[in-house]
Protein backbone atom coordinates (compact mmCIF):
# COMPACT_ATOMS: atom_id res chain seq x y z
CA UNK A 1 0.00 0.00 0.00
CA UNK A 2 0.99 3.55 -0.33
CA UNK A 3 1.75 6.52 2.26
CA UNK A 4 -1.47 8.42 0.65
CA UNK A 5 -3.58 4.37 0.88
CA UNK A 6 -2.72 3.83 4.52
CA UNK A 7 -3.18 7.57 6.08
CA UNK A 8 -6.59 7.95 4.63
CA UNK A 9 -8.29 4.92 5.07
CA UNK A 10 -11.56 4.58 4.38
CA UNK A 11 -14.01 2.70 6.86
CA UNK A 12 -17.70 3.71 6.14
CA UNK A 13 -20.63 2.88 8.50
CA UNK A 14 -23.06 0.24 7.52
CA UNK A 15 -25.84 3.62 7.27
CA UNK A 16 -22.78 5.61 4.79
CA UNK A 17 -22.64 2.45 3.10
CA UNK A 18 -26.24 1.74 2.86
CA UNK A 19 -26.50 5.39 1.59
CA UNK A 20 -24.08 5.27 -1.55
CA UNK A 21 -25.46 2.01 -2.67
CA UNK A 22 -28.68 3.55 -2.69
CA UNK A 23 -27.35 6.38 -4.76
CA UNK A 24 -25.78 4.50 -7.49
CA UNK A 25 -28.99 2.36 -7.91
CA UNK A 26 -31.34 5.07 -7.97
CA UNK A 27 -32.04 6.63 -10.99
CA UNK A 28 -29.56 9.74 -12.52
CA UNK A 29 -27.49 11.04 -10.08
CA UNK A 30 -24.67 13.33 -11.31
CA UNK A 31 -21.77 11.56 -12.89
CA UNK A 32 -19.30 12.93 -10.69
CA UNK A 33 -21.36 11.81 -7.51
CA UNK A 34 -21.80 8.73 -8.43
CA UNK A 35 -18.11 8.01 -9.65
CA UNK A 36 -17.45 9.76 -6.08
CA UNK A 37 -19.65 7.31 -4.34
CA UNK A 38 -18.57 4.18 -6.03
CA UNK A 39 -14.44 5.35 -5.44
CA UNK A 40 -15.75 5.43 -1.53
CA UNK A 41 -17.58 1.75 -1.69
CA UNK A 42 -13.96 0.33 -3.34
CA UNK A 43 -12.32 1.90 -1.50
CA UNK A 44 -13.97 0.52 2.11
CA UNK A 45 -13.91 -2.89 0.21
CA UNK A 46 -9.83 -2.36 0.33
CA UNK A 47 -8.64 -1.63 -3.22
CA UNK A 48 -5.74 0.60 -4.15
CA UNK A 49 -5.99 3.60 -5.42
CA UNK A 50 -4.35 2.59 -8.54
CA UNK A 51 -7.02 -0.15 -8.86
CA UNK A 52 -9.85 1.67 -8.14
CA UNK A 53 -8.57 4.04 -10.63
CA UNK A 54 -8.28 1.68 -13.94
CA UNK A 55 -11.72 0.13 -12.23
CA UNK A 56 -13.52 3.51 -12.68
CA UNK A 57 -11.55 5.13 -15.36
CA UNK A 58 -10.64 8.13 -13.30
CA UNK A 59 -7.16 9.21 -12.45
CA UNK A 60 -5.30 8.34 -9.31
CA UNK A 61 -5.58 11.73 -8.20
CA UNK A 62 -8.74 12.10 -8.25
CA UNK A 63 -9.33 8.43 -6.27
CA UNK A 64 -7.02 10.32 -3.71
CA UNK A 65 -8.63 12.97 -2.87
CA UNK A 66 -11.94 11.75 -2.83
CA UNK A 67 -10.68 9.60 0.13
CA UNK A 68 -8.84 12.34 1.32
CA UNK A 69 -12.03 14.57 1.47
CA UNK A 70 -13.56 11.52 2.94
CA UNK A 71 -11.74 11.15 6.08
CA UNK A 72 -11.19 15.01 6.61
CA UNK A 73 -14.63 15.82 6.18
CA UNK A 74 -17.35 13.15 5.82
CA UNK A 75 -19.21 11.39 3.40
CA UNK A 76 -21.33 14.19 2.07
CA UNK A 77 -18.41 17.04 1.57
CA UNK A 78 -16.45 13.77 -0.33
CA UNK A 79 -19.65 12.55 -2.55
CA UNK A 80 -21.12 15.92 -3.19
CA UNK A 81 -19.50 19.03 -5.10
CA UNK A 82 -18.65 22.66 -3.72
CA UNK A 83 -18.06 25.41 -6.02
CA UNK A 84 -14.50 26.98 -4.89
CA UNK A 85 -14.48 29.77 -2.65
CA UNK A 86 -14.93 33.14 -4.30
CA UNK A 87 -12.22 35.02 -5.91
CA UNK A 88 -10.51 37.78 -4.51
CA UNK A 89 -13.29 41.08 -4.23
CA UNK A 90 -12.48 43.49 -7.19
CA UNK A 91 -10.14 46.28 -6.05
CA UNK A 92 -12.68 48.87 -7.62
CA UNK A 93 -16.64 49.39 -7.67
CA UNK A 94 -18.97 50.44 -9.82
CA UNK A 95 -18.44 54.02 -10.09
CA UNK A 96 -14.68 53.75 -10.05
CA UNK A 97 -14.83 51.41 -12.65
CA UNK A 98 -16.83 53.66 -14.49
CA UNK A 99 -14.40 56.95 -13.62
CA UNK A 100 -11.58 54.40 -15.30
CA UNK A 101 -13.68 54.22 -18.51
CA UNK A 102 -14.34 57.68 -18.87
CA UNK A 103 -10.62 58.81 -18.57
CA UNK A 104 -9.81 56.04 -20.83
CA UNK A 105 -12.29 57.78 -23.08
CA UNK A 106 -11.38 61.48 -22.48
CA UNK A 107 -8.45 63.63 -24.06
CA UNK A 108 -5.40 62.54 -23.41
CA UNK A 109 -2.19 64.51 -21.24
CA UNK A 110 -0.09 66.85 -23.16
CA UNK A 111 2.87 65.41 -24.92
CA UNK A 112 1.08 61.70 -24.99
CA UNK A 113 -0.99 59.86 -28.03
CA UNK A 114 -3.08 58.02 -26.19
CA UNK A 115 -3.87 56.85 -22.72
CA UNK A 116 -2.27 53.36 -21.76
CA UNK A 117 -3.07 50.89 -19.56
CA UNK A 118 -0.17 51.98 -17.17
CA UNK A 119 -0.82 55.82 -17.46
CA UNK A 120 -4.89 55.03 -16.77
CA UNK A 121 -3.37 52.67 -13.08
CA UNK A 122 -1.17 55.35 -12.08
CA UNK A 123 -4.08 57.73 -12.29
CA UNK A 124 -6.29 55.62 -9.71
CA UNK A 125 -3.23 55.63 -7.34
CA UNK A 126 -2.84 59.12 -7.83
CA UNK A 127 -6.64 60.18 -7.23
CA UNK A 128 -6.15 57.63 -3.98
CA UNK A 129 -8.42 55.22 -5.63
CA UNK A 130 -6.49 52.34 -4.40
CA UNK A 131 -2.96 51.69 -2.50
CA UNK A 132 -1.68 50.24 -5.77
CA UNK A 133 -3.24 48.67 -8.83
CA UNK A 134 -1.62 46.30 -11.87
CA UNK A 135 -2.44 47.81 -15.52
CA UNK A 136 -3.79 43.96 -15.85
CA UNK A 137 -6.73 45.11 -13.70
CA UNK A 138 -7.33 48.16 -15.69
CA UNK A 139 -7.61 45.82 -18.81
CA UNK A 140 -9.77 43.74 -17.55
CA UNK A 141 -12.08 46.75 -16.75
CA UNK A 142 -12.04 48.07 -20.01
CA UNK A 143 -12.13 44.97 -22.14
CA UNK A 144 -15.20 44.38 -19.72
CA UNK A 145 -17.00 47.13 -20.58
CA UNK A 146 -15.25 47.10 -24.51
CA UNK A 147 -13.58 50.41 -24.11
CA UNK A 148 -10.10 49.70 -24.45
CA UNK A 149 -7.78 52.09 -25.20
CA UNK A 150 -7.26 52.23 -28.56
CA UNK A 151 -10.87 51.95 -29.85
CA UNK A 152 -11.73 55.01 -31.98
CA UNK A 153 -14.97 55.61 -30.41
CA UNK A 154 -12.85 56.65 -26.70
CA UNK A 155 -11.07 59.53 -29.15
CA UNK A 156 -7.50 57.62 -29.26
CA UNK A 157 -6.65 55.98 -32.09
CA UNK A 158 -5.28 52.21 -33.07
CA UNK A 159 -1.28 51.57 -33.63
CA UNK A 160 -1.85 51.92 -37.69
CA UNK A 161 -3.92 54.84 -37.40
CA UNK A 162 -1.89 56.91 -35.18
CA UNK A 163 -1.41 61.11 -35.69
CA UNK A 164 2.37 61.44 -36.77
Amino acid sequence: MNKKTTKYQVQLTAAEEATLLNLISQGQPAARKNTRARILLKANEGFKDEQIAQALNVSTATVSRTRHKYVETGLEAAINHKPPAATKPTKFDGPQQAFIIATACSAVPDGKHHWTLRMLAAKTVELEMVESVSPETIRHILKKTNSNPGAKRCGVFPQSERPS
